[in-house]
């Protein structure tokens, strides 16, 4: 369990974070996150459609060949845009990574399945592709927050749908889910429903469902005040399902974040909310805790 420090700065940003609760404030992340230790390539076809596109993320000075985190971000799958999310690729490249935020198609114009084929594209373009701009496509992860933790799960766990663009979960160096919607059948909230087709959502749509000896290492973080997505529900009972199968997982809940604000401990800026980074960092350094973190 972790609890942040009681400092008048600390206190200063968490009053910032707290009004992350749609995409718009995001800016106000975006704004006090420094971005001078990043190089940024935007709107990169990553596939066809208007929305297929993605920016990638390297440290300023990157030689050779770096992990690559692809982040997929939430909004219950109705709204969301990659550049809101600049701080997480700033954030994660100033730690030494190549980081892909892709977009993705949103309801009403996807429903499920259809925004898992373009997280899975933009997955296999970045394998195909990184080498180009410094990252190691043996070295591939994949992250999201809310909606987007849920994107990452079905691809590290469905094989499905890699397996549509001729690539295997067994691919992927893990995944990092943070705040993610594991199991949440039956739908309960009214704007998800119709992006699950509710009320004949396939049960099969649920990570839970999806778990196998052979999945990738995960590391699973929520916050204890979550109230948007049940954290014992979801993280719990899949890192359970997870240890059942002898799948390596991490799982972390912390103090003085909520839904929202858990996502926005990843900007430099406000890191001292919660050290999501610092375990995010160090899950993908020990590739996915096959090997020990140098101190």
């Amino acid at each position: 369990m972790f609890r942040p420090a009681t400092v008048l700065p600390v206190l200063a940003l968490a009053l910032l974070a707290a009004t992350l609760s749609a995409c718009s404030p995001l800016k106000l992340v975006n704004a006090v996150s420094p971005d001078g230790d990043a190089r940024a390539t935007q709107a990169i076809h990553y596939g066809k459609g208007e929305r297929n596109k993605l920016d990638i993320y390297q440290p300023a000075n990157n030689a050779g060949t770096a992990p690559v985190i692809v982040f997929f971000y939430g909004g219950n799958w109705v709204s969301g845009k990659r550049e809101d999310y600049a701080f997480v690729g700033q954030a994660l490249a100033k730690r030494g990574f190549v980081v892909v935020v892709p977009d993705y198609r949103l309801y009403p114009e996807a429903r499920y399945p259809d925004f898992l084929d373009d997280a899975a594209q933009a997955v296999a373009w970045t394998e195909r592709e990184i080498g180009n701009y410094g990252g190691d496509p043996k070295r591939v992860f994949v992250m999201g927050h809310s909606a987007g933790a849920y994107n990452a799960a079905m691809l590290a766990l469905d094989a499905r749908w890699l397996g549509k663009q001729g690539v295997k979960p067994e691919s992927l160096r893990g995944w990092i889910g943070l705040a993610g919607p594991y199991d949440f059948l039956p739908v309960q909230n009214k704007t998800t429903r119709p992006v699950f087709n509710y009320p004949d959502t396939p049960p099969d749509s649920q990570p839970v469902q999806h778990v196998s000896a052979g999945a990738p290492p995960a590391l699973l973080i929520a916050a204890y005040e979550d109230k948007t997505v049940n954290p014992v529900r979801n993280t719990g009972a899949l890192a359970t399902r997870l240890r059942e199968k002898h799948v390596p997982v991490r799982e972390l809940y912390y103090d003085g974040v909520n839904h929202a604000t858990l996502v926005a401990s990843l900007s430099r800026s406000l890191h001292t909310l919660a050290p999501t980074l610092d375990a995010v960092e160090a899950f993908v350094r020990s590739d996915g805790g096959r090997q020990p973190v140098a101190r």
